[in-house]
């Protein structure tokens, strides 16, 4: 009796050890959703300045000239406005949408661009004869007209010689996308002699094909407005710098994101100082295409779960767009104790820029904001250019030329320009 005692024991111990070695062992899965955003208060001119003589006053008088150099994308327009001196609110600028800068082809415009640049009555001061004698500003219109074009004359009789008579317009080619624009006073000596004002110059984002602010600076036919009024009838470009330097700044959608589910201690897929590794990460960034890498990575060890996400409507995620909220993107994740994250999305309006978690990437199992895990990398395949105003740019009809250097933080400021806070172009989530 006892001896079955000790082995009905001995069997209940046996399992009771099992059980408690199955509960250690056992492999607890979470449910985690991880939310990709496109934050970024985006503008649409992607650059802009001003432009004076360099005497006292900084007018450009006859004889004179200025330059400015810019970057920019095929598709892209250069627009400006400058006052026609002697008069009481006439300005010379190009027609809308600005000056073209590219052949279809992709090959730079260079030369002689002054047929694009046109004659402007402001509306807002009745027009004297022109020459320096005229009183600044003058007498203004009883009822502000809307800005028009004046071919041969004005609505007071006052003639004209075309704009292109007055101002010579050139451009030339600097490579890499860039550009000086001189603008020189051929006026001297004819009957409508004028020194030119300090002005201002803005060049619009492209996105879809199609300019974002395709009349930053005027819009024939319609009122003037937002401190243009100021350089038509006195030269004075503060007012619509400070306007057009608002709207000026950074705009890019990102690619559809890469999101990877892993066990290890190392990003399964780029790591910074090294070259890319040729698995894929090289199209993500250059493109916004993370099928290849993806691809790569599901025969990976240690990788469990691999995501591209895509925006319903438009596959990348745009960025705020005046009230319209930015792209965002989610994916519930079956994730466990020790599970990392590891996230990539491409710069849309670079060469090859990705956004990308850094160090050891997310904790599967954390909770709330994120970001502060993302970094901004170079890829180093490809040469830079200006971010939104590349001709090599894939995203903006380019082809990229190759590079070999190794993948490095993208420094801010760059050699380009100064970009927001990482945490203000992308926020990532986990719920």
């Amino acid at each position: 009796m006892k001896q079955n005692i000790a082995v009905t024991i001995t069997m209940l111990s046996a399992i009771v050890l099992l059980a408690s070695c199955k509960k250690d062992h056992e492999v607890v899965t979470q449910p985690n959703t991880i939310t990709i955003e496109n934050v970024l208060d985006s503008k649409p001119l992607v650059e802009s300045g001003t432009f004076k003589g360099e005497g006292t006053p900084p007018v450009i008088f006859p004889g004179q000239s200025v330059s400015f150099s810019f970057s920019a994308a095929k598709n892209q327009r250069l627009t400006f406005a400058t006052m026609y001196g002697w008069s009481n609110d006439l300005f010379f600028a190009p027609e809308n949408p600005g000056i073209r800068l590219y052949n279809d082809d992709g090959t730079p415009i260079t030369g002689d661009v002054s047929a694009g640049i046109k004659l402007w009555d402001n509306g807002t001061r009745i027009n004297q004869v022109p020459g320096m004698s005229v009183a600044h500003p003058g007498t203004a219109e009883v009822s502000a007209k809307n800005i028009k074009e004046i071919n041969a004359a004005d609505d007071y009789g006052n003639t004209y010689l075309p704009a292109s008579q007055l101002m010579k317009v050139s451009l030339d080619y600097n490579g890499s996308s860039m550009f000086t624009l001189t603008i020189m006073n051929n006026s001297g000596g004819t009957a409508n002699e004028t020194p030119f004002s300090p002005g201002v110059w803005a060049i619009s984002y492209v996105a879809g094909g199609n300019l974002l602010l395709p009349e930053p600076l005027y819009a024939a036919d319609k009122p003037t407005a937002n401190g243009l009024t100021d350089i038509a009838e006195m030269g004075d470009n503060t007012a619509l710098s400070g306007y057009i330097t608002e709207l000026t700044g950074i705009f890019t959608p990102l690619s559809p994101v890469l999101v990877v589910v892993y066990k290890g201690n190392e990003n399964p897929f780029y790591k910074p100082g090294e070259n890319d590794r040729g698995e894929g990460l090289k199209d993500l960034a250059q493109k916004g295409n993370a099928d290849v890498l993806a691809a790569a990575l599901q025969t990976k060890k240690g990788v469990k779960r691999v995501y591209v996400l895509k925006e319903t409507a438009t596959t990348v995620l745009l960025p705020k767009i005046s009230d319209a909220v930015g792209g965002k993107v989610s994916q519930q994740l079956s994730v466990t104790k020790g599970d990392r994250i590891a996230i990539a999305t491409m710069y849309g309006f670079s060469n090859d820029w990705f956004f990308a978690t850094t160090g050891n990437d997310i904790d599967a199992l954390q909770k709330g904001d994120v970001s502060s895990s993302i970094g901004l990398f170079d890829n180093g395949t490809a040469i830079n250019q200006y971010p939104g105003a590349g001709i090599t740019q894939f995203n903006l009809a380019g082809t990229p030329l190759d590079e070999n250097k190794p993948i490095q933080a993208v420094p801010n400021p760059n050699s380009f320009t100064t970009l927001p806070d990482i945490k203000n172009i992308i926020k990532v989530t986990l719920q």
